[in-house]
């Protein structure tokens, strides 16, 4: 049996576990109460973005590319059960193992990577639905993309009914998606001969290249991994080794099922877009407002561009919701940092409508087609940073146990990965080429581009190899905001009444323990956290939210530890700035000494750079001791 990982913090905390599976018995009911994560992934598969490059590569080349589609979907299952391999054995998400796996100088790179990437995602969601809205409703796009900002409120609405109803609520959104393109494929009449002649693989010339990394891109995103790993593990399950097999079995049909049907929507839409546009000579349609004004008329049904509207509104708020919940897993498990939901729907939002709102009123609506494209192609430029820490942590014998990956999938997922990261290099260099070739002053190529491209190529090669060029991972426990740790008396007791701050880290036991040698047997104590979130610094001490609730319970932990010891100590929680809320403390407690750590959290850093500790020592008639 494989031993669980205990660590304090779960990915996406308030539906973790939700999902009882132990109850159900037979073959059937199990399966169905393991269905339901993949769907929500898979939305993502079929969002606005694909359709911008599904059409793209339709209209411009016709079937051509459907082996594309089809590789990039056997790709997508591959990638996707090893997400969800990652969150059912290791009970951590893609981003807490990046955290706990590599040090901080890459997990910040990498943190900012894949904000670009749910950023560049959620961009396309944004021009989506409000292209659906101007084509249903003749609301303005302008209008459209600003009213996509308030579905944070859906999302907040969907997760408080559980996981369950969220799951079927996506459900719906798919099967309308998916009716309406089954009733468009009927009205176009593709060619049944031309369509199987499309999945032999080709590739025309470098624009279908860009097409088919942008097809991959919006086929296999990177989001959708983090996604994945932390879905899963809303379902509670047996934590023996046959339940642990059990849950990875049936994770793979849910995957198998959801991913495919996402297939059969980008097939349709390339399918459609072939017969509609290409086979009459139409080449040029890149926009999905062209392809809904051309359906009418060319396929002969009123119905047709009303069913292309509803299903891209559908496409476009289904992805919307899946696209907050990866970004408030990534904002958590690599930066340990909780923020409020729809304070991270909103800032995800925001991101994704001004770039939007600059591309329209400065460009016009016209060039929104290419900026979908282009953001599917930003999703496939950060695929490798997502996709090759996977394999290594799914292929790690000592942490995934029994349940690490066999030397055929290893190497199957790591053709995938060479198959992504070449054809991005080939894209970016001859992108970077044509730039220096064409610019007036190819100086400022060199001087900015380049420099990015090495960087790029750099963090890459680190992240690639460093498993392989050191014993171990850097071990760094995820959220270890609580850790029992040894009291050691170690020296001559001085002072009567000491303060200390502590930040839940591996420093407290110093801390702690020169404090005990200092102080005189009849010390009391007084430890110190403070809790320095945006709320905390607004709202003080009125502030009741999760990080605030943790932290207290955590500093009581350790106030009752030295209790039991035979200690006099009482835990005191500050919120807001270090700065003021550490002396104001210290004078109320009349300590005669205040011991501090030396990193840690923000808080402690500051002392490091003399930014806390000068403002704290001016502010304190004390020694202060510096552990």
């Amino acid at each position: 049996m494989l031993k669980q990982e205990l660590f304090s913090n779960k990915s996406l905390e308030e539906v973790n576990a939700s999902v009882d599976t132990t109850t159900n018995a037979g073959f059937w009911k199990k399966l169905f109460s393991f269905l339901g994560p993949a769907y929500l992934v898979s939305v993502g598969y079929m969002d606005p973005g694909n359709w911008a490059t599904d059409i793209a590569g339709g209209s411009q080349f016709g079937y051509k590319l459907i082996w594309v589609l089809v590789m990039s979907n056997l790709m997508a299952i591959l990638l996707q059960s090893l997400s969800a391999r990652l969150g059912v054995v290791r009970g951590m998400d893609l981003a807490q193992a990046s955290r706990e796996s590599y040090p901080k100088f890459i997990n910040v790179p990498l943190y900012f990577l894949a904000e670009i990437a749910i950023a560049a995602c959620d961009l396309a969601e944004v021009l989506g639905m409000a292209i659906g809205l101007e084509l249903l409703f003749g609301l303005p796009l302008v209008w459209g993309v600003c009213l996509t900002v308030f579905d944070t409120f859906l999302l907040l609405f969907l997760i408080n009914k559980g996981m369950r109803k969220m799951e079927a609520f996506i459900l719906v959104l798919v099967s309308i998606i998916g009716g309406a393109f089954v009733i468009e494929m009927v009205f176009a009449k593709p060619d049944v001969g031309d369509m199987v002649s499309g999945l032999v693989p080709s590739l025309p010339n470098n624009d279908a290249l860009y097409i088919a990394i942008g097809i991959i891109g919006a086929t296999v995103m990177p989001h959708n991994l983090y996604l994945h790993s932390s879905l899963v593990q809303s379902r509670k399950f047996e934590r023996s080794a046959e339940g642990i097999r059990r849950a990875i079995r049936f994770n793979m049909i849910d995957s198998t099922i959801a991913l495919n049907l996402a297939l059969f929507v980008n097939a349709a839409i390339l399918i459609l877009a072939a017969a509609a546009f290409h086979t009459r000579g139409i080449y040029t349609v890149t926009e999905i407002n062209d392809a809904h004004k051309f359906l009418e008329p060319l396929l002969g049904s009123k119905w047709a561009p009303v069913l292309f509207a509803i299903a891209l509104i559908a496409a476009g708020q289904s992805s919307t919701l899946t696209g907050t919940l990866a970004g408030q897993i990534v904002m958590e498990g690599y930066l340990h940092l909780r923020i409020q939901p729809w304070l991270r729907r909103m800032v995800t939002r925001f991101i994704a409508v001004v770039p939007a709102l600059f591309v329209i009123i400065h460009y016009g609506e016209d060039e929104t087609g290419k900026l979908l494209v282009l953001s599917q192609v930003v999703l496939s430029l950060q695929l490798g940073f997502a996709v090759i820490p996977l394999i290594h942590f799914v292929s790690h014998k000592t942490k995934m146990g029994e349940f690490s990956i066999g030397p055929w999938t290893k190497a199957a997922a790591w053709l995938i990965a060479s198959v992504i990261v070449v054809l991005n290099a080939k894209l970016v260099y001859d992108q970077i080429q044509e730039w220096i070739v064409t610019a007036d002053n190819p100086l400022y190529i060199w001087f900015t581009v380049v420099p990015v491209a090495i960087a790029y190529l750099v963090l890459l090669l680190y992240i690639t190899f460093q498993p392989f060029t050191v014993a171990r991972h850097l071990s760094r426990p995820i959220g270890s905001h609580y850790d029992a740790v040894q009291y050691e008396h170690i020296g001559k007791p001085v002072y009567s009444r000491i303060a200390l701050t502590l930040d839940f880290s591996v420093a407290d036991k110093r801390i702690i323990d020169n404090a005990l040698a200092i102080g005189t047997p009849e010390a009391e104590y007084v430890i110190i956290h403070i809790v320095e979130t945006a709320g905390a610094m607004v709202m003080g001490q009125d502030i009741h939210d999760y990080e605030t609730s943790s932290d207290r319970q955590n500093l009581e932990r350790y106030a009752a530890d030295l209790r039991q010891k035979g200690f006099k100590v009482k835990a005191e929680l500050g919120f807001g700035s270090p700065k003021k809320a550490i002396p104001k403390i210290v004078k109320g407690f009349n300590a005669d000494l205040l011991v501090m750590g030396s990193h840690g959290h923000k808080m402690v850093k500051d002392l490091i750079l003399g930014t806390t500790i000068e403002t704290v020592r001016h502010a304190v008639s004390i020694p202060v001791l510096i552990v």
